[in-house]
């Protein structure tokens, strides 16, 4: 099972992109020899808000970010928590809980330094940070570089590869909050047939609305299985539609309603031989032995192909074939 898919690049892309976030000189970044990367961010004005917020924060995230490391930190620049504050309702920093604001800076933190060019020669996929998301779990960060290098769909690289002695800084134009189960769904293309039928307008169930749900508040955690886009196509085939459109309201709400987990934040570890899971819209059965499956009501079989991207509220996996429900 991989966790993430690696597709290359060509050199001429490789080139482009290097050049683009690398010249950047929007944020007056200068390079600073052997500082750390926290002396880096003091040196640098337009991170000033970032030294602020490490400051502020619950923890000793400073002596964290000072330490042998090596970390890649991803840092917002000034205008960046400053629409953080204002989307929010905060009026400053200081009214920004502790124990969040920790966890949110340490969502820009991922161990180990990963330059510009080790995310471009991948393409997409996804990597862990320092946060922790339901369960305890390392926190997922989606990237993707087919318009720029792009964190969770929302955050962008504006300066690229800044050397520190213990790191590496990439400068970000947004705050990079708490991901959903949403927010992956919505950031990554591979499930973009999903989210169509998650928002198909005669649904009679919030999906978006419930699967949003903050841990810690029913029904949150979730553990979902989500199919890729080329699984939804195989299914059109196998129902001999053209498109979802032709699916009646009621077949694809129980056909979702099979794909997620209320109350549960269930890890690939967690899964075993003839493990009974009961989803929204009724039991399925896992199985593991010679590569991860679900099996569905009418005995069709879905391998799981990406396991563990893990958001604050619940964890995705990805299937290559639609869960029905029992056929008639």
């Amino acid at each position: 099972m991989k966790t993430i898919q690696l597709i290359k690049k060509s050199v001429f892309l490789l080139l482009v992109m290097l050049t683009t976030i690398s010249c950047s000189d929007d944020d007056n970044v200068e390079m600073q020899g052997p500082l750390t990367i926290v002396e880096t961010a003091l040196a640098t004005p337009s991170l000033s808000n970032l030294v602020a917020a490490l400051q502020a924060a619950d923890g000793n995230l400073v002596g964290v970010l000072n330490s042998t490391g090596p970390f890649t930190v991803l840092a917002p620049t000034n205008a960046a928590f400053e629409k953080f504050l204002f989307d929010n309702n905060f009026a400053s920093l200081n009214d920004v809980p502790t124990d969040v604001l920790s966890v949110i800076l340490l969502n820009h933190v991922i161990s180990g330094e990963v330059m510009a060019a080790d995310l471009i020669a991948s393409d997409a996929g996804y990597t862990s940070t320092l946060a922790t998301g339901a369960g305890g779990n390392a926190m997922s960060l989606y990237f993707n570089t087919s318009n720029g290098v792009k964190f969770n769909g929302i955050s962008n690289v504006v300066t690229a590869d800044i050397d520190a002695s213990n790191g590496v800084i990439h400068v970000v134009d947004e705050v990079i909050g708490l991901p959903t189960v949403v927010d992956f769904a919505l950031a990554d293309p591979t499930f973009e047939t999903l989210v169509a039928a998650l928002t198909r307008s005669d649904l009679t169930f919030d999906y978006v609305g419930t699967l949003s749900t903050p841990n810690g508040t029913a029904p949150a955690p979730f553990t979902v299985f989500a199919p890729t886009n080329a699984a939804f196509a195989d299914l059109l085939t196998e129902l001999d539609v053209e498109s979802l459109s032709d699916i009646d309201e009621p077949t694809l709400k129980a056909t979702l309603d099979h794909h997620a987990v209320a109350g549960f934040n269930v890890q690939s570890s967690g899964l075993t031989d003839n493990l009974t899971i009961t989803t929204l819209g009724g039991d399925i059965e896992a199985n593991v032995t010679g590569g991860a499956t679900l099996t569905d009501a009418n005995g069709r079989i879905s391998a799981i192909v990406v396991v563990d991207v893990q958001a604050a509220n619940g964890v995705i996996h990805a299937i290559d074939k639609v869960i029905l429900p029992p056929l008639e």
